[in-house]
């Protein structure tokens, strides 16, 4: 059933049935042929820009292939009315996870490693909800015990002087030390210039 038909309860008049309602009447030939080659001529030419942009699409189209161990996300679509992985509404997140992938199911499918809280929720998913998930364990930052300053940013504080090494520039040697730090975003350990922690942490180097 065409949507005109399903909306209105009735057949659409064509160009080929034109008339009233009641007994149809057909149209001139010649107006029902240059109808047709109109037609015709709009189906090639809706087939043509249709092939050239799908030729430009698959030129940046490439399958999708994860490994078992990898982690990724999985898409939550925002329906209306209606809760996908307990989360509601268009301002919902629009990924969970990362989950770890547990096994490749066929050539389309793998299966997920979900929370205790996704119990009821099958573990399988179609490549297309799938997303590669691209953070970096170094970068997290623990969330216990950590010091905010008036702009609601993380104070990083030195623990204490791992090393000593005299780096010789060209005209004159620099002494460094290698600083453990506290809540700092990467490494840990970093060398520094002696004579700025000393001035600004002086407690590092005892009395």
């Amino acid at each position: 059933m065409a949507p005109y038909e399903l909306l209105y309860g009735r057949k659409c008049r064509t160009p080929v049935c034109w008339g009233e309602v009641g007994q149809r009447e057909l149209a001139p030939s010649d107006f029902i042929a240059v109808t047709n080659e109109k037609i015709e001529l709009i189906r090639a030419r809706l087939k043509t820009a249709q092939d050239r942009q799908k030729a430009y699409a698959d030129k940046k189209r490439r399958p999708i292939e994860f490994q078992v161990g990898d982690y990724v996300l999985l898409k939550v679509s925002p329906w209306k009315g209606i809760i996908r992985f307990r989360k509601r509404g268009k301002l919902g997140p629009q990924y969970t996870g990362p989950s770890k992938i547990l096994a490749r199911v066929g050539r389309v499918a793998y299966r997920l490693e979900l929370p205790s809280s996704l119990d009821g929720i099958h573990n399988t998913f179609h490549v297309s909800q799938l997303r590669k998930c691209l953070a970096d364990d170094t970068t997290l930052v623990p969330l216990d015990d950590i010091e905010l300053d008036e702009g609601l940013n993380y104070v990083e504080r030195p623990i204490a002087i791992k090393d000593v090494k005299v780096k010789n520039l060209r005209n004159k040697a620099v002494r460094q030390v290698l600083v453990q730090w506290q809540h700092r975003r990467g490494s840990e350990h970093t060398w520094e210039a002696e004579d700025e922690m000393r001035k600004h942490y002086p407690f590092l180097f005892g009395m």
